[in-house]
């Protein structure tokens, strides 16, 4: 478990090599992978100064291989066929939506620093890791907005990815709110802060 991150690391780079060939729109790409890219270069960098459990790096991945999967096809055309016969999907490519309960899983990874650096209980730990992913998915929805009116046309569309629902923005961030109180859950059962 030692070399589990770096082979991840290895992994995800790869994948992200790969998947930026011939994107569907490279302005997508391009406006979809700086998250993913900042994100990564973070954990890298910060690896030998704090480095999380392996279900931390593995939550965290799952965010970073799926948003690069977006960003290649655009979000809204994921050609995942299942995702568009959900129950109650009308059609809709939840792909994003899945995304955004998923960026939810990095709660776990902030709880998890917050108690081993000891900078409070647990209680509070949940509370403000489910706080903080709502906040960056707030973030997140005025970016989307923003970039969607200054780059106008498909590529702007493409980026918002709201698929005609005018209630996308409050469900993507109720989809990472549950995906937060999600991995909380997982963090009590599991308490990776207890074993190192």
């Amino acid at each position: 478990m030692k070399y589990y991150p770096h082979l991840l690391a290895a992994v995800f780079t790869v994948f992200f090599i790969v998947l930026a060939n011939e994107p569907v729109s490279r302005e997508v790409w391009f406006a979809e992978v700086i998250p993913v890219v900042i994100i990564f270069l973070f954990l890298v960098f910060t690896y030998r100064r704090f480095s999380f459990s392996p279900i931390a790096y593995t939550l965290m991945a799952i965010w970073l291989f799926w948003h690069t999967i977006g960003g290649h096809y655009t979000f809204a055309n994921v050609p995942f066929e299942w995702l568009h016969h959900l129950p109650g999907s009308d059609g809709r490519n939840h792909f994003d939506r899945i995304g955004h309960f998923v960026i939810g899983f990095y709660a776990f990874a902030m709880a998890e620093w917050l108690m081993r650096k000891q900078h409070c209980s647990l209680k509070l730990a949940t509370v403000f890791s489910i706080f903080f992913i709502m906040s960056v998915a707030a973030g997140y929805e005025i970016i989307e907005w923003w970039y969607a009116v200054l780059e106008g046309g498909e590529a702007g569309i493409e980026f918002l990815g709201s698929q005609g629902d005018i209630w996308d923005a409050q469900k993507d961030m109720l989809a990472d709110t549950l995906g937060a109180i999600t991995s909380m859950i997982l963090f009590w059962i599991l308490r990776p802060d207890l074993k190192r």
